[in-house]
């Protein structure tokens, strides 16, 4: 359960470095949201199911498509509000396997 959340905080982190280093790019920048903001939602979409991903990937998508926002750590957010905030476990996930 806290390997979950962990793996969630740091991929989160990595996506809010790689959104904002497209903000530190000069003239390419902007051109570069373009294709980072509809990855960057499916991602957040992955990351956080059901209705509350859903609604983050339409702000992520928003947030890295304007410009000027990208310095918005929306992932970071996103992990605070889901294990901080709204203080939920991490579900963890079940495997079953058969011994033959």
């Amino acid at each position: 359960m806290k390997n979950l959340k962990n793996k969630l905080l740091i991929k989160g982190l990595v996506y809010d470095a790689i959104g904002m280093a497209t903000y530190a790019v000069p003239v390419v920048g902007p051109f570069l949201d373009l294709l980072w903001a509809p990855y960057a939602a499916r991602v957040m979409t992955e990351m956080y199911p059901g209705k509350k991903g859903k609604l983050a990937s339409v702000i992520v998508f928003i947030e890295e498509i304007l410009p000027g926002t990208d310095i918005i750590p929306t992932f970071t957010l996103m992990w605070l509000y889901t294990f901080v905030w709204k203080k939920e476990p991490a579900k963890e996930i079940i495997v079953e396997a058969e011994v033959i």
